[in-house]
């Protein structure tokens, strides 16, 4: 019984997808501070890729070089996929994290900001599709 609740429920959620047109990778956002729609699919949102990967250089060199695995800081570990792309907005949005709050993003330019937030959102948990050309690698 439990394992056809469970395949009902999982086909409620994929019927509920496709007639809603939840897509893998988001094309765009709303960024919550500046009330500007942020266009996503105008290129690779990837590490190295000039310019939209910009915001994946900017998060490896800005983020992951304090928040790496096993890091000697005493910080989370974090990664692209450790929030969906709304909590990404909301970390952005809020300055909710304790780097906002200790003026570590005191240094990040506007821009480099909402770049960071552009590649965390695109890519961020909940967002990879096997199926999906540009989600495949």
């Amino acid at each position: 019984m439990r394992w056809i609740t469970m395949t009902v429920a999982m086909a409620m959620v994929l019927v509920w997808g496709v007639t809603t047109g939840v897509q893998a990778r988001p094309t765009k956002r709303l960024d919550p501070g500046t009330q500007q729609c942020r266009v996503l699919d105008q290129g690779s949102l990837d590490w190295e890729s000039e310019p939209w990967g910009m915001g994946g250089i900017k998060f490896r060199e800005l983020c992951q070089s304090c928040h790496a695995s096993g890091n000697d800081k005493g910080l989370v570990f974090i990664q692209r996929e450790s929030r969906t792309s709304e909590g990404w907005n909301r970390v952005f949005a809020n300055s909710s994290v304790k780097c906002a709050r200790d003026g570590s993003w005191d240094s990040l330019s506007q821009e480099d900001r909402l770049l960071v937030n552009d590649y965390l959102y695109r890519n961020g948990s909940w967002t990879y599709n096997p199926n999906d050309a540009d989600s495949c690698g």
